[in-house]
């Protein structure tokens, strides 16, 4: 066994099979042709890749050199040896490793020398299926990319992840990896990669700790530098090292004794030491700090301290910088043997390339065309919706789940090959019917109307796979506007597609909800729009905003307004009641309880809501009642656009809109003076009143607020109080959503000029403005409505008709048999009988 030393395991292998295969074919001697059945019987080589590059069965091979051997006749008793050609097959093989520097002689080696034979079994057999030398040397640089070399290098690691078995249990060989094309390229990173392989490089400490936030790419790094190295593109003190990156959790598997995991790990360092040229990679590095500490024992990281501090092996961490503050630089020894290299997130710019390089390997997973618009809207919708993650990590998983989507919606036949299928079925079921009815004749015709369904089944759905092949699908900036439409609740679609469309109109548009108040509106669009044509600092909230004015003249609607037109949806609104949050410690529940009190394991009701949400409308309602810390938390949201609460997490306010309530100094707004004539002499008296309402307004402002809040505010909006013709526009809108909602049980409601007069006129209350005319709506038109349902005495299809009698507002009922039912109204506000 002297001469097998210098051949690899696999090599071994395939002489023991080649012994087995000759005993098994009855032959005393073992030629070239059952060295090739040797190799054949391996799994997971070059060789099998090289077949299955070129749509060649092994087991079609097998076959084909049974046949053209034979058996033989006589059982063989002695074990067969090497024949003159097969010891001058494996001479050869010896000499390609040679002739390629290649410590052992390894699979590749041995198929080169079969096809160099001249005359051979094995030879004439590879032959017949197309397989000659220069057409196995090109197919193994394609599988190697990167020439015939390659495969000399693919030789020596796999040799050298032979000799380290603990290892391989526990870890991923990276450069593995990147030799089988496993890997994604690294696109941009060069001075992160560049320092790496600086500190690598390193007499001493020579352990870079990449560190980062989550998604922005360590891992990706390490990656590279595994890639780099398998082009040669790294230092010569680098070239053929072996990348290798530790599973931490898996080296606890197992370990049912104290000092079992301490034992493995040692035996591992030992594999690792003695092993040279293995830069191990660390993810998640805190956990290597963390592992195995209990009481009693020696935790993981002490084991690893000598032997970085020495120098025996290298190691590349990667962690975030909250734990590595936590778990690394809490341990001094273990922090001052590693050099960090500070990882960033990705520019718009490196993103946009980071998806341009890796998106031939989406389309070719997901067999569809990513357009250059899809791209750019990963990119845009990602950083603009998607807070709290990180590029390119985020950018990518939206392109991938887009992707996803719209492969398994096309995946689905459509609904005339399901109706084949469907009717297929129903003739199988009543042929199988009819032979147990013995109505052969019956029977024959359903078999005769089964093929000819069958055969027509065949050609719809051949032609379906034909066309989605010849016409694949291609990802649009839709599907990427639907996945972050889905992750985020926000209505991506009909915000980015309408979104110039809606600022322009957004005076009209919060008018549908607010009636009058021209001036807020205006006030309100106008900020906005600077918003969202990046004017404003882009680190402020999109706006900010105190509305002061009288109760019930549409402070909150305005409020509830822009959530419903700028996020699309009216849910999109924080509202926080200043009255429980007018002690000192309330306002810590806005954050979160400090380290050490009650609540601190709770999120803060402001920042949580916001970083799940972060496109709303907060909404600080009687924000006069609030305790003065909570003043100073808004100072900080309205100047950088950020919060950090209890939990050191850093909270985006960038895409709010922040509306602060009051009703300040509205006292003096007189509201007895104002009439609902339309004379010069009260136009001129309600506006002096206005003014009046405004100076105190101001004035009471800068006693309770801070100027420095003041003057972060974008607009002071003063409300006015409500006329008149508001309230009948009001009185309309209610009776429209009233309307609304009754249609959907098929009832139609018809409400005479006379009807909404009264209630304009009984829910007048110029104090409240417009809330005691909602609760009037709901006492005088509701209440009869929803007694004449419960009573049966309206039916779907019916036309109910809300009119006055004697000053009384009645409805009447107007079937399609003419039945008319009053319901007159006392003034308790019950149902006349």
């Amino acid at each position: 066994m002297g001469r097998y030393d210098k051949y690899s395991l696999d090599m071994r292998q395939v002489i023991a099979y080649a012994r087995e295969e000759a005993q098994r074919l009855r032959h005393r001697l073992i030629g070239s042709e059952h060295l090739l059945l040797g190799i054949l019987r391996l799994q997971d080589t070059l060789i099998e890749g090289l077949f299955a590059s070129l749509h060649i069965s092994t087991s079609s091979i097998t076959q084909a050199l049974d046949f053209v051997m034979g058996r033989g006749n006589k059982a063989i008793l002695s074990e067969p040896s090497l024949n003159v050609a097969a010891r001058a097959t494996l001479a050869r093989a010896e000499e390609i490793a040679c002739e390629t520097t290649t410590e052992l002689v390894g699979l590749e080696h041995l198929f080169l020398a079969i096809l160099e034979e001249q005359n051979s079994v094995a030879l004439g057999v590879l032959e017949s299926f197309g397989i000659h030398l220069d057409v196995a040397r090109e197919q193994f640089a394609a599988l190697m990319n990167g020439g015939y070399e390659r495969l000399v290098l693919s030789t020596q690691y796999h040799t050298r992840f032979e000799a380290t078995p603990m290892l391989n249990q526990v870890s991923r060989d990276l450069t593995l990896a990147a030799l089988d094309d496993l890997l994604d390229p690294l696109i941009g990173r060069e001075n992160e990669v560049e320092r790496t392989m600086q500190i690598l490089s390193r007499r001493t400490k020579n352990n870079p700790v990449l560190i980062g936030p989550a998604g922005v790419g360590k891992t990706a790094i390490a990656e590279g530098l595994a890639l780099r190295i398998i082009q040669g593109r790294v230092p010569e003190n680098l070239l053929h090292h072996r990348v290798v990156a530790i599973d931490v959790g898996l080296l606890a598997i197992g370990t049912k004794f104290r000092g079992d995991l301490e034992e493995r790990l040692k035996h591992i360092l030992r594999e690792i030491v003695t092993t040279p040229g293995i830069i191990v990679v660390i993810d998640e590095l805190h956990t290597l700090a963390q592992a195995g500490v209990a009481e009693g024992s020696l935790d993981v990281a002490n084991l690893f301290k000598p032997m970085l501090a020495r120098g025996e092996f290298q190691c590349i961490g990667a962690t975030t910088l909250d734990e590595y503050r936590k778990s690394i630089e809490a341990d001094a020894a273990l922090e001052r043997r590693f050099q960090p290299v500070m990882v960033s997130e990705t520019t718009t710019e490196e993103t946009m390339k980071i998806l341009q390089g890796l998106r031939s390997r989406y389309e070719k997973f997901h067999g569809l065309t990513m357009s250059d618009e899809a791209l750019q809207a990963a990119v845009k919708m990602s950083n603009r919706y998607i807070q709290n993650r990180y590029q390119p990590d985020k950018a990518l998983d939206v392109l991938d789940e887009a992707a996803a989507r719209v492969c398994v919606r096309r995946s689905f036949f459509p609904d005339e090959i399901l109706q084949m299928r469907d009717a297929l079925t129903t003739v199988h079921h009543e042929k199988d019917y009819a032979i147990v009815r013995r109505d052969f004749s019956h029977a024959a015709h359903l078999l005769q109307q089964e093929r000819q369904l069958r055969q027509s089944l065949w050609q719809v759905e051949q032609d379906w796979h034909t066309f989605h092949r010849e016409h694949g699908p291609v990802l649009t900036p839709e599907d990427i506007a639907t996945v972050v439409a889905m992750w985020t609740g926000i209505p991506v679609v009909q915000i980015e597609g309408e979104e110039r469309l809606r600022l322009l109109n957004l005076e009209e548009d919060l008018h549908k909800h607010v009636i009058g108040q021209n001036e807020a509106v205006q006030a309100v669009a106008r900020a906005i729009r600077r918003s969202r044509a990046n004017v404003r600092d882009s680190r402020r909230p999109i706006g900010s905003f105190v509305f002061v004015g009288p109760t019930g003249v549409g402070k909150t609607e305005l409020a509830r307004a822009l959530a419903t037109t700028l996020f699309g949806n009216e849910d999109a609104i924080l509202k926080l009641d200043m009255s429980e949050f007018m002690e000192s410690h309330h306002a810590s529940r806005l954050i979160s309880a400090p380290p050490g009190y009650v609540g601190y394991d709770h999120a803060g009701q402001l920042t949580e809501a916001i970083r799940r949400r972060p496109y709303s409308v907060v909404l600080f309602d009687e924000i006069e009642k609030a305790h003065p810390k909570v003043f100073d938390l808004l100072l900080q949201v309205l100047e950088d656009g950020c919060l950090t609460d209890a939990h050191g997490l850093k909270v985006d306010f960038k895409h709010t809109i922040i509306i602060l309530t009051s009703n300040i100094g509205t006292t003096h707004a007189q509201p007895g003076n104002m009439t609902f004539t339309t004379r010069r002499g009260e136009q001129d008296l309600r506006l002096a009143n206005y003014q009046r309402m405004q100076e105190h307004i101001l004035k009471g402002l800068k006693e309770v607020f801070r100027p420095e809040l003041l003057n972060r505010i974008d607009e002071t909006i003063i409300f006015h109080p409500l006329e008149i013709s508001h309230l009948r526009e009001i009185v309309d809108l209610m009776i429209n959503r009233t309307q609304q909602r009754v249609a959907a049980k098929s009832i139609e409601l018809q409400v005479s000029t006379a009807a909404r007069a009264l209630l304009v006129e009984r829910g007048y209350d110029a104090e409240c403005g417009a809330r005691p005319l909602r609760r009037t709506v709901q006492r005088l038109l509701e209440d009869a409505l929803a007694e004449a349902l419960l009573r049966g005495k309206c039916v779907p299809g019916d036309i109910v008709v809300a009119d006055v009698v004697d000053n009384e507002l009645t409805i009447t009922v107007q079937s399609a048999a003419d039945v008319t039912i009053s319901a007159g109204m006392n003034k308790t506000g019950h149902a006349a009988a």
